[in-house]
């Protein structure tokens, strides 16, 4: 059965889920979270460790003891949350170009997913929320009242996340960028423990062409028509 009050947003990396789900919930008074920030910060952890990412088990046991919490944004630096890695900020950090190669295996591990979606699915169930991810219309939160799949194309995506770097005064490479996104798409798409694809009663919505105000103002209508809000 369906939950009014739990809004999920999934699509793959640099698709415009944060920042849709960021004005969604500041819209309608509702909790946000984007789950990707949870894998991140344990693929940053296990980065810190030294652990090879091809060791399953390591990771795993790793992603079980290590303590991730997201707090309203301390500071005016274009963060939407601060992402605290045992106590320690890492929210830029999380989104080094590193992280990002390496975030797609970590998060296909079994014991990954479990660790970071019991805690995902616990603070959806609350409601009132606005989640954005891979997998939370399809496995995280099934039942949410209004689920979005929202999409570009990996060239745009790509230079999306350049403009986001390069905004920052960090080094970025397009074609870097390019291809790693293209490797995560392919590994997300893939991998054996809850795929990157949309919900079967999931609305679709290509940002390809689209302001940020457009994608929002399509999606609040949508929001609407459900009753959320």
């Amino acid at each position: 059965m369906k939950k009014s009050g739990i809004i999920a947003i999934d699509g793959p990396a640099a698709s415009g889920k944060t920042t849709l789900g960021k004005l969604l919930a500041d819209e309608f008074g509702y909790l946000f979270l984007d789950t990707g920030v949870m894998y991140r910060a344990a693929t940053l952890a296990v980065m810190n460790e030294a652990i090879e990412i091809t060791n399953e088990n390591a990771v795993s046991e790793l992603s079980q003891k290590i303590v991730i919490d997201i707090l309203p944004a301390s500071m005016p630096d274009g963060r939407s949350c601060d992402i605290l890695l045992d106590g320690k900020d890492v929210t830029w950090q999380i989104r080094s170009p590193e992280v990002e190669a390496r975030v797609s295996v970590v998060s296909s591990y079994a014991g990954v997913r479990r660790a970071m979606s019991e805690r995902q699915r616990e603070i959806g169930l609350r409601g009132n929320v606005v989640m954005v991810g891979r997998d939370i219309g399809t496995v995280v939160l099934p039942e949410a009242g209004v689920k979005i799949y929202l999409d570009a194309s990996v060239e745009e995506r790509a230079q999306r996340r350049y403009d986001e770097l390069h905004a920052r005064g960090e080094n970025a490479d397009y074609q870097e960028i390019l291809d790693s996104m293209r490797r995560r798409d392919q590994i997300d798409s893939n991998r054996a423990i809850a795929p990157l694809k949309p919900a079967k009663d999931a609305i679709i919505l290509n940002s390809n062409q689209l302001s940020v105000k457009q994608v929002y103002e399509k999606v609040r209508k949508i929001i609407q028509l459900e009753g959320n809000g």
